[in-house]
This record gives C-alpha cells, structure tokens and sequence, in this order.
C-alpha cells in the first residue's frame, strides 16, 4: 500500500535527520537555542536558495551538494519548532535528550500533518519536478518572512509555525525522491 510506504520512507529520511543532528548535537550541543526564529527563517534560506543557485546552474563548486542541504532544512525546520515553543534563550540550556525528545516530538507531528494531507491531496507530491519542491519552500520562506515582518498578526493565514512544517516536509519529499527514486 502506497501509504505504508510512504510513511516508511518518511520515518527513515527523518532518522537519516535525526542521525546528523543528534552527531552535530554531541559536537556543538544546542548552541542553536541562542538563534531567535528569525535567524532560523534565515538560515533556511540560505539553504533553500543554495539548492535553487545549485539547480539553476547544474554545478556546485563547494563540494556538498542538494542532499545535505534538504538534510539542513528539516533540520533547521524543527529547530524553529523548537524555538517558536520554547522561545530563544541566552545560553546552550537543554541536554541532548532534551533537544532529541523535542525533535522526535516535532518530527512526529509532521509525520501526523504529512499523512493527513497526503490522504488529502492522494500523494501529488510525488508526481511533482523536485524544482518544484525548492520554489515552494522557498515561497514559504518568504511567507514567513511576511508573518514575522508583522509580528504574527496575520488575518487569515496560518503562522510561523505551519510553515515550518510544510518547508520540512517539502525537503522530506525531496529526499525521499534522492534515496528512494519514488
């Protein structure tokens, strides 16, 4: 059943995620808690437009190319998740099971939001150009941009928050289509 698959094919992508994040989480613990959302939104970015320039002019000259870079968005993704909740703070002030708890959280409920649109919207996503993919989050990014520009007054949108999700499960489908062909 294609849902069953899918999910799999999620769950290990994230924990393709988790794995560089908990490793980066021993090497530098979670110097991440110091960067307002805002910061985070940007570097996002700065991810998402490197994947643009690398898929515009058909070479990168630094030596990673768009995986890592899907890899860096989710996880930049949930660090914003983290960060709308938790709020920023001054110091490194959760321990790496508290960091990782809070990710699996985060990643759970994209996997809850993933599974209900895809039920929704009958996997389109998979019939979609991984360009595609690039030009939406980067559309989200700009959205939220927007969103924090007017300090999260919107009128009918929803917030910083569901883009986040959305980025994340963006780069999540181009991942899956990298290392499952789907």
């Amino acid at each position: 059943m294609l849902v069953t698959a899918t999910k799999d094919q999620f769950e290990q992508v994230i924990a393709l995620c988790r794995d560089l994040f908990a490793k980066k989480l021993h090497d530098y613990g979670a110097a991440w808690r110091i960067m307002r959302p805002t910061s985070v939104t940007d570097q996002i970015f700065i991810k998402a437009n490197r994947i643009r320039s690398i898929e515009t002019k058909g070479v990168a000259l630094v030596d990673e190319g768009i995986r890592p870079e899907l890899i860096a968005i989710v996880n930049y993704s949930i660090i914003g998740l983290i960060q709308l909740e938790l709020g920023y703070a001054d110091t490194d002030d959760l321990t790496e099971q508290q960091a990782l708890d809070l990710y699996d959280r985060f990643a759970h409920k994209a996997l809850d939001l993933m599974l209900a649109k895809n039920h929704d919207y009958d996997e389109a996503w998979r019939s979609m150009r991984p360009t595609s993919y690039t030009d939406l989050i980067l559309m989200k990014i700009y959205r939220t941009k927007q969103i924090e520009a007017i300090g999260g007054a919107t009128l009918v949108s929803e917030g910083v928050d569901a883009n986040y999700m959305d980025m994340m499960n963006y780069a999540v489908f181009g991942l899956i289509k990298m290392e499952f062909g789907a």
